[in-house]
């Protein structure tokens, strides 16, 4: 096995899928977060896992979430370690990996783009979550849900998780529309660069073709995610 990049939005299953290589192939699955971690403890995980190759004949698989946090430098100091095959990567990341990874990073790995899950997937997650949960959805109410979360599975669940205690503290029995509106007004709008040169030529060219109903609606995605009317500028 090579080293991946994961390349996707969040709620995708790309942390899954890298514990999913993990238990099939039979490696250390070391997981950290560029977030919280520096170079000082990847050394510290590379070292472990040099002993671990080397006494117990065992590969590590070091999943690194968040990988585009990490800086030219702190990316540069994973290559040696990635070349020798003393680690396998996988990083994950949100961002466009060909503005926020190092070219020699990426010449190395295999690059996999993650798409937002498709409605099929989303209700048989919910399905699974409703054993847990046991605070049946309104369909009209589930289908809201899914089409608000955008394939995100995460999110997914933790409105509907929202929703049934909305629900029970309303004195009703099942989940409706109005639980599901108040979930997601605590949700966070996941609108970045990369998002924002996305919406942008969709409200232009939305515009040229005299479609209203479009350019409203990626007109509002703007205003709604931060986006000053009349200026550059976006709050990420």
């Amino acid at each position: 096995m090579t080293s991946v990049i994961f390349w996707g939005p969040p709620g995708t299953g790309k942390t899954s899928v890298a514990q999913l290589i993990a238990l099939d192939s039979s490696f250390e699955f070391v997981a950290l977060s560029a977030v919280t971690t520096g170079v000082a403890e990847v050394r510290q995980e590379v070292a472990a896992a040099t002993r671990r190759l080397g006494e117990h004949g065992r590969r590590t698989l070091l999943f690194l979430d968040e990988i585009h946090r990490f800086n030219r430098s702190q990316q540069d100091a994973l290559l040696p370690h990635v070349e020798s095959g003393v680690i396998t990567l996988v990083g994950a990341t949100t961002e466009n990996p060909s503005f926020s990874l190092n070219a020699a990073l990426l010449s190395r790995s295999l690059l996999f783009a993650f798409r937002p899950l498709p409605v099929a997937a989303i209700e048989e997650l919910l399905g699974r979550a409703h054993k847990f949960v046991r605070v049946p959805i309104a369909d009209a109410a589930q289908e809201f849900l899914i089409d608000a979360t955008g394939g995100d599975a995460r999110s997914a669940l933790q409105a509907y998780e929202t929703s049934a205690h909305l629900a029970a503290g309303n004195g009703r029995s099942a989940i409706d529309v109005l639980d599901v509106e108040a979930a997601l007004e605590t949700r966070p709008k996941n609108y970045g660069p990369d998002t924002h040169y996305d919406v942008a030529p969709a409200f232009i060219k939305s515009i040229r073709g005299s479609d209203a109903d479009a350019a409203l609606y990626w007109l509002a995605t703007m205003l709604e995610a931060g986006r000053i009317p009349g200026s550059s500028h976006v709050d990420w």
